[in-house]
């Protein structure tokens, strides 16, 4: 394979050009409507929050009325719109106050009033609105366990939007009977709206049952404050049909698809033929990794000089007390399948540009990985097995850093074939 700090260059280059894509501020401008006469509230969450709000500010002249909440890091300077920067994926009170407020203020609007609502992944932790008798402290933990069960994230949101007072159709339901329009950056398989966020403005196809029922495969604790949420029929959502929803213009602005486009984009001017291998992959990051090394090694047994890649939320049931994400988890069990084999490297990244938690975005995989890491009494399977892929990338100097992104459009994972001349 061709100088490893070349193919190092070439994998940047495809990632910076794939989240050059999903600038959430660029991409809401051309979708934001007229200003009306009436009043207007800016209500918004998730982690391109502080972005698309910039944007609004900069398309939209004179006073604004609005306040959004973003993760902790993730803010800019806003001068007309309030921001609120809180915790994630755990929710905090920063969070439950601004959608609390949000709730409040969006009852009050009328008629010739419109409610703009800026909508992106990391949503559904930053607008927390536990109903009752379940508590913040309560919903942090219910979070966590679903977080470590490795459920899927439609799972996790069809649960969350049931024990919500915003969420699942929720803030529609709440607002007065003025316009409401999202504008929605997707972090989601298929671009679902329900799931975005968990859908604060969407009708909700799930059901308290199918939230009963997710508790239970995943071996959630039922306390008695979640039982009594889940046992109450008035913990329903409001489903498709309802009037609340006649009101909701709901505009996608960025896709994950968009993404990977621009990703092929790059790889090919690198020289590459871009393979797509799915835009919205889920399953069990290492399983996916695995799989995916199979796919390359039947690849570069062919001769061809191919990108391999993919998009897709992937998940990581933590049976360890390690640390790390779904993209260094992938990247781990990737190296471990590949062997080390020659003219395959690979990059896994999640587009907010923290994977799992704050300092990686991800990390890349070279023919070289595995040498070296034996070279630091660094052991693979060891690290797979406690959900330590974290501290054995960041040990090789092979983790992926973008700092915050300020926006989030799910996974991007490239595996660059290029045989030996």
């Amino acid at each position: 394979m061709a100088d490893e700090d070349e193919i190092r260059r070439e994998l940047r280059c495809i990632l910076d050009a794939a989240l050059a894509a999903a600038d959430a501020g660029r991409a809401i401008s051309p979708a934001l409507p007229h200003r009306p006469k009436g009043r207007v509230l800016i209500a918004g969450a998730g982690k391109a929050a502080a972005t698309m709000a910039a944007a609004v500010e900069a398309a939209w002249e004179g006073d604004l009325d609005g306040h959004v909440v973003t993760q902790t890091g993730f803010g800019l300077p806003l001068s007309r719109i309030r921001l609120t920067e809180a915790s994630h994926p755990l929710p905090g009170l920063e969070a439950q106050a601004a959608a609390a407020e949000t709730l409040v203020r969006a009852s009050m609007l009328t008629a010739d009033d419109l409610l703009l609502v800026l909508l992106s992944g990391g949503g559904s932790a930053l607008w927390p609105a536990p109903r009752r008798p379940l508590t913040l402290d309560m919903k942090r933990a219910l979070t966590t366990s679903l977080l470590k069960s490795g459920a899927p994230i439609a799972e996790v949101n069809a649960l969350r939007k049931h024990i919500s007072r915003i969420k699942g159709g929720r803030l529609a339901k709440a607002a007065g009977p003025c316009s409401i329009v999202a504008l929605a950056v997707s972090d989601v398989p298929g671009d679902d709206p329900s799931l975005i966020a968990s859908g604060p403005v969407s009708p909700d196809p799930s059901t308290l049952e199918e939230a009963r029922d997710i508790v239970r495969r995943h071996g959630i604790p039922m306390s008695d404050e979640l039982r009594a949420v889940l046992d109450d029929p008035a913990s329903e959502t409001p489903k498709p049909g309802d009037p609340c929803f006649d009101r909701v213009d709901y505009r996608i602005v960025l896709k994950p698809r968009g993404m990977l486009a621009a990703a092929a984009a790059e790889a090919s001017r690198l020289g590459y033929e871009p393979v797509l291998l799915g835009a919205d992959l889920e399953g069990e990051a290492r399983d996916v990794g695995k799989a995916h090394a199979a796919v390359a090694l039947a690849t570069v047994a062919e001769g061809r000089r191919v990108a391999l890649i993919s998009g897709g939320e992937l998940t990581v049931t933590v049976t360890g007390h390690g640390s790390g994400g779904p993209n260094r988890e992938y990247a781990l069990g990737l190296a471990m399948a590949l062997k080390g084999a020659d003219g395959i490297a690979a990059l896994a990244a999640d587009s907010d540009g923290q994977d799992g938690a704050p300092g990686a975005a991800g990390a890349c995989v070279l023919p070289s990985t595995l040498t070296r890491a034996r070279a630091l009494r660094l052991d693979p399977g060891a690290a797979l097995a406690i959900n330590d892929s974290g501290p054995f990338f960041s040990r090789l100097g092979d983790e992926i850093v973008t700092g915050p992104t300020g926006t989030n459009v799910n996974d991007v994972r490239v595996i660059l074939i290029r045989p030996s001349d």
